[in-house]
């Protein structure tokens, strides 16, 4: 039995004695997470033609994320005859009474500032081969419309903002 006592001690095992003098190992560092990565921001495009036509139907964006919205337009025709917005209404404005009131205008680019705060964002109005870009911050989660406000556009120039 002694001999079994001298074999544990020579393998470290049995005396906790002489582990008390070496170094203790180093307890694994918790990691530190890693920073949390800035949401990036949405990069939107959208184009008008000659023909009264949006190229997309949906636009989409995170609720909070800065929005960089570009509308193009791919038509020949001077914003006079064939100008083109994009205006992102709140949610429950009445798109045709807006239309309506954007009619008479002219003088503002077919934006009335009357209805500015059922507006969320809006481009300015823009000709054949021009183009607008935006920065706005998403709204909260929920389905926005978007119109063309030129007169008679908005029928035809339509969609939805998607904020998730």
């Amino acid at each position: 039995m002694i001999a079994a006592v001298v074999s544990l001690a020579a393998c470290g095992g049995g005396d906790d004695s002489k582990k008390a003098d070496q170094p203790a190992a180093e307890e694994p560092k918790a990691e530190t997470p890693a920073a949390t990565p800035a949401v990036e921001g949405a990069m939107l495009e959208i184009t008008g033609n000659d023909v009264m036509q949006f190229d997309k139907k949906e636009l989409r964006a995170k609720a909070g994320q800065k929005v960089t919205l570009t509308l193009k337009h791919s038509g020949k025709l001077a914003k006079e005859a064939m100008g083109h917005n994009v205006v992102i209404l709140n949610t429950g404005t009445d798109v045709a009474a807006f239309a309506a009131k954007a009619v008479d205008a002219k003088d503002n680019d077919y934006f009335p500032q009357s209805e500015a705060a059922n507006v969320i964002a809006h481009t300015k109005l823009i000709g054949g081969g021009e183009s607008d870009t935006i920065e706005f911050t998403a709204p909260a989660a929920g389905t926005y419309p978007f119109i063309c406000s030129f007169p008679g556009h908005y029928g035809f120039m339509k969609g939805e903002f998607i904020v998730e």
